[in-house]
């Protein structure tokens, strides 16, 4: 039986996860898939995954084999791709996570502009507010927006982001402007509920006391009448004029460049923190990984990216 083909099998139904849905795929009976896996356990002498009726999962041995495995078949795709006619191409399948309400409104919209430049490439997309696991779950890449803990993980920094107070110019006409930070305790403020993750409040950048050059970092917990757990009920209920909420560029930059929402406290804003590409630290990253991170690096540089209001924000 060919190797090649083992190896092939085995990758694919670790990203499936299923001998179905790999076998249906390659458009082959389930139990060619399984033949194949049974002779490669046999020829390495471990069992590289765990199979009951209804689930599928790797073992240990499984897990290291697994990245070898997709080292060794983006190698030799890309050795044979680079003396082909058509020149090197991206092939293979790419795990990407996000955060839920950036990846909704500026990864989601991308992948599918992706996979047109790269269409042997197929893309799983993960949406979620928890911090993945990118290697222990067997992600290619995520998207993260704020500072990053230490970590195995490499990152490249993909674009800038920081924190604003914004409200409608209805609001403020209404309300009147705060000159200072201090100034918040008298506004109605929309914040996240306790039991969210944002723990230290809104951050500000204050003038130090005998340095006039010199900022310090202080944190502000203002109050009002409505909070909420979730960002975009926050960037909701902002929009509709119910108080002042402090939200990522990301998310207001167009609402700010179409006037629906005006910043405040300009000269009070935190310094810049990053969006980030992470991912597990390998010598020898996919061909299809690479391509996506400069993809995200290009677009989000592009001048209008974060001011195009997004076709829906649901």
């Amino acid at each position: 039986m060919n190797k090649i083909k083992q190896l092939e099998t085995f990758v694919a139904v670790a990203g499936k996860g299923s001998l179905t849905a790999a076998a249906k795929a390659e458009g082959v009976a389930p139990a060619i898939v399984g033949r194949r896996l049974d002779a490669l356990e046999a020829r390495l002498g471990v069992k590289l995954l765990v199979r009951t009726t209804r689930s599928l999962s790797l073992t240990h041995e499984g897990s290291a084999f697994l990245e070898d495995c997709q080292r060794v078949l983006a190698d030799l795709a890309n050795a044979e791709a680079s003396v082909s006619a058509g020149g090197v191409k991206a092939t293979g399948h790419l795990r990407i996570t996000a955060p839920a309400g950036f990846g909704r409104r500026h990864v989601a919209p991308l992948v599918p502009l992706f996979r047109e430049l790269h269409p042997d490439v197929s893309i799983s997309l993960n949406l979620s507010d928890r911090v993945v696991d990118v290697a222990g779950e067997g992600y290619d890449c995520a998207v993260r927006v704020g500072d990053l803990p230490d970590s195995s993980l490499v990152s490249l920094r993909l674009a800038d982001n920081r924190r604003l107070c914004v409200a409608t110019p209805d609001f403020l006409a209404r309300n009147g402007c705060p000159r200072e930070p201090a100034d918040l305790i008298n506004f109605p403020c929309l914040t996240l509920s306790s039991d969210a993750s944002q723990t230290r409040g809104w951050s500000f950048a204050v003038p130090r006391k005998g340095d006039p050059e010199g900022r310090d970092t202080i944190f502000l917990r203002p109050g009002g009448p409505l909070d909420c757990s979730d960002g975009q009920v926050l960037h909701e209920w902002c929009l509709a004029g119910y108080g002042i909420a402090w939200r990522s560029t990301w998310e207001v930059e167009a609402d700010i460049a179409s006037g629906r929402l005006k910043t405040v406290l300009d000269d009070f804003a935190s310094p810049p923190n990053g969006i980030y590409a992470v991912f597990p630290q390998r010598r020898h990253l996919a061909l299809r990984v690479r391509l996506w991170i400069d993809f995200l690096k290009h677009r989000y540089s592009e001048p209008d990216f974060w001011t195009s209001l997004p076709s829906s924000t649901g």
